[in-house]
């Protein structure tokens, strides 16, 4: 068809967005300006462009509250499990094998990407700065290593693909009309190989730092400030003048228990002989949850005295969460290789993800509250819910925009009327210039890429979904590629830039906070290994799929 003035506006659109993430800055503005002038360029009337403005974020908040309601459920669950003191439980049995600078490179990355891809990274780096990341270093890793291995296994090849609660796969695939389990799959097996060449090649360049294990390379970290001595005492005061700044409470016992282990002493959270002044004061898991803190579950020091009940539930949950979600993997595997039970398609996935966050919380917060579980279920819910829209509710404006290109969305966008032909933007600008778009998967796949990485450096690295799904329904059928492909492709450039592992100016700042290092330092060493990983993941994308 003929291309009109609202063509004209959309592309125009697009541009300007592209121009202002480059610019790193929200496009929440562009693209709401955008929404309105294609909506009243297209119609001719001022009123229906305006509505459009509220009915593109209504039908985005249609289409994506699945994606809001995932989010808030396992963040509920979450913020149960730290009021029991069980997040805290499931990770400490690893620094048992934290031995030496290369294991802990290796174990710090494993735990995170594990942590990540079931409650995403933001959790994530508290946990692994409070409890393994100075036991790495007090083992011979040093700190950027460590920032490098958690940067590159959470916020990168974890969050890419989003593989268990597949929020980015359904924003990618909603925006390119296909499935979401399709996209889900392809972007495991991209960031797989992104991460595996990202890791082993920050390992390469990290390992002749490694040192052998030393106290003072953990003194050393945290700015020398007390004696060893002091620590191995038992003195809690001593060694919360070394802990992290920004570390939460835990970091003092596990600094301070490694540390005693390490001088023959008596670790201050050990049952046995009273510990000395300081070590009773401790807070357990009933004084985390009264403060709303992450504070660790030692409610078995001093001999004994707490809470232990509450313990013993906080390690039950540690080892049943976990178990809970790789059984429900394995479940959902199972399906989609085997004849033994149904494949779990689309958003069923989700579902099923969200109905066991669910039932896991209630189960958590009845165990924690008793009583008051009726309360404080429904105030986790609540923070859930604030922490789902704080975190997607910009994607709703630049959602809507992109929707509207689409003659899926259009119609229902602007209200046209019943049996009206609905506009397909995008669609029809693809097709004007398909005689200069090169018939080339491997140029349209890098063209995605690249777009991708450009939409990351706003910080976000969601907000660019919608754009790169849309480009992937519109140029996939005219180079022969499947849709998903380009979409995962695309999904791999927006999260590995924008979701916290290129950028400085992005989540990764929280990583470097945590390891003490210089977050420039830190987008500087993963830049080569990430770069090198997503050139090579596109290419098995075009060859493979």
């Amino acid at each position: 068809m003929e291309l009109g003035a609202a063509h004209w506006m959309y592309l125009a659109g697009i541009v300007v967005i592209i121009a202002v993430m480059i610019m790193r800055k929200n496009i929440v503005i562009p693209a709401v300006a955008a929404t309105f002038l294609t909506a009243w360029a297209f119609t001719g009337n001022l009123i229906t462009g305006l509505q459009s403005i509220f009915g593109a974020s209504l039908t985005a908040a249609a289409e994506l509250f699945n994606i809001f309601l995932i989010i808030a459920l396992v963040t509920a669950l979450l913020g149960s499990l730290r009021a029991l003191g069980a997040d805290q439980r499931m990770i400490e049995p690893f620094r048992a094998i934290m031995r030496n600078g290369h294991a802990s490179y290796w174990v710090i990355a494993g735990v995170t990407y594990v942590i990540s891809l079931f409650f995403w990274p933001t959790p994530a780096v508290p946990l692994i700065g409070a409890i393994l990341l100075p036991v790495a270093i007090r083992a011979g890793l040093p700190p950027l290593g460590a920032a490098l291995a958690i940067a590159i296994a959470g916020q990168g090849m974890a969050l890419s693909s989003d593989y268990v609660m597949q929020v980015a796969p359904g924003l990618s695939a909603k925006a390119a009309g296909t499935s979401a389990g399709l996209v889900a799959d392809r972007a495991l097996v991209l960031s797989l190989i992104v991460g595996v060449i990202a890791l082993v090649l920050a390992y390469v360049t990290t390992r002749r730092t490694i040192t052998a294990p030393s106290l003072d390379s953990l003194l050393a970290w945290e700015g020398g400030s007390a004696t060893p001595t002091a620590i191995a005492g038992g003195s809690v005061a001593g060694a919360a003048a070394v802990a992290p700044a920004v570390a939460p409470a835990v970091a003092t016992v596990a600094v301070a228990d490694q540390i005693a282990a390490d001088r023959g002493a008596e670790p201050p959270g050990s049952p046995g002989p009273p510990s000395p002044a300081g070590a009773s004061d401790v807070p357990g898991p009933a004084a985390s949850h009264g403060a709303g803190e992450a504070a660790g579950p030692v409610s078995e020091a001093a001999g004994g005295t707490g809470l232990p009940g509450l313990a013993r539930r906080a390690k039950a949950f540690a080892v049943v969460v976990p178990l809970t979600f790789a059984g429900l993997v394995a479940y959902m595997l199972l399906g989609k290789f085997t004849d033994l039970i149904p494949e779990t398609i689309g958003g069923q996935a989700a579902a099923l993800v969200g109905g066991v966050a669910a039932v896991l919380l209630l189960l958590a917060t009845v165990v924690t509250d008793g009583r008051r579980s009726l309360e404080t279920c429904a105030t986790h819910v609540v923070d859930g819910l604030v922490f789902a829209v704080k975190a997607m509710g910009v994607v709703l404006p630049i959602a809507g925009f992109f929707f509207i290109g689409s003659d899926t969305f259009a119609g229902k966008i602007m209200g046209l009327e019943e049996g009206a032909k609905a506009p397909n933007f995008l669609f029809d600008l693809v097709n004007a210039a398909q005689s200069g778009i090169p018939h080339n998967s491997f140029v349209i796949a890098f063209a995605i890429l690249v777009i991708g990485v450009i939409t990351g450096l706003d910080g976000s690295g969601f907000a660019g979904l919608p754009l790169t799904g849309s480009l992937s329904g519109a140029l996939g059928p005219t180079t022969g590629m499947d849709p998903a492909t380009l979409a995962a492709i695309g999904q791999m450039g927006c999260v590995w830039s924008g979701g916290g592992v290129l950028i400085a100016w992005s989540s990764l700042m929280a990583v470097a906070g945590f390891a003490r290092v210089p977050v420039l330092d830190l987008a500087r060493k993963a830049f080569v290994p990430v770069v090198v990983g997503l050139v090579a993941a596109t290419l098995a994308g075009v060859i493979i799929f």
